[in-house]
């Protein structure tokens, strides 16, 4: 699940394990015009047109915590007319790195038992002493972003989506596979 780019990170926002103070490490990141432009095409929309996180890193047990807000002004199209949709996103950041095995994973006997850490968002293992903050900043912003984007007064009948369904989220599948003739019969 980790996202490793060989490129340079899109984001300057990096921290050291080795060099954050004790009393924690402030970090602005403002990205650059090129920054905003990767960032939008790795969202799939038109413009990040703004982006400004203020982060503080402190240490937390063995790890780093990372705490702040992301606030950002994106623009996409309406999914009805298509045409450009701003939406202004404000949204908390709280995440605990904690540093990994510095070597390639090769399990000791009796590992196994911790593989279900992994698939916990909550934390975040890093290899080696750097934790880069643009994977979670990229995500952060992602999650904010209005899947069905429209002017004031569109609406989403005109296209078929109705979101009375959407809002059920994992049970309403679940509730299309029981029919009623299953019941007692198992």
């Amino acid at each position: 699940m980790s996202h490793h780019q060989d490129t340079a990170p899109i984001l300057d926002a990096i921290i050291r394990f080795d060099r954050l103070p004790a009393s924690g490490r402030e970090l602005e990141v403002t990205p650059d015009a090129e920054a905003l432009a990767a960032m939008a095409d790795i969202l799939k929309i038109t413009t990040v047109e703004a982006f400004h996180a203020s982060l503080t890193a402190v240490k937390l047990r063995g790890g780093i915590r990372v705490q702040g807000r992301l606030t950002a002004k994106i623009v996409q199209p309406s999914v009805v007319t298509f045409e450009p949709v701003t939406q202004n996103i404000d949204e908390p950041v709280d995440r605990l790195f904690i540093q990994g095995p510095d070597k390639p994973h090769n399990p000791a006997p009796g590992a196994e038992i911790f593989v279900d850490l992994e698939d916990e968002d909550f934390p975040d293992h890093v290899d080696g002493n750097e934790v880069d903050l643009s994977a979670l900043l990229i995500e952060t912003l992602a999650l904010a972003i209005d899947p069905y984007p429209r002017l004031p007064g569109e609406s989403l009948d005109t296209i078929g989506v109705d979101l009375a369904d959407k809002e059920e989220g994992p049970f309403a599948g679940l509730k299309a596979l029981k029919s009623p003739e299953d019941t007692g019969d198992a």
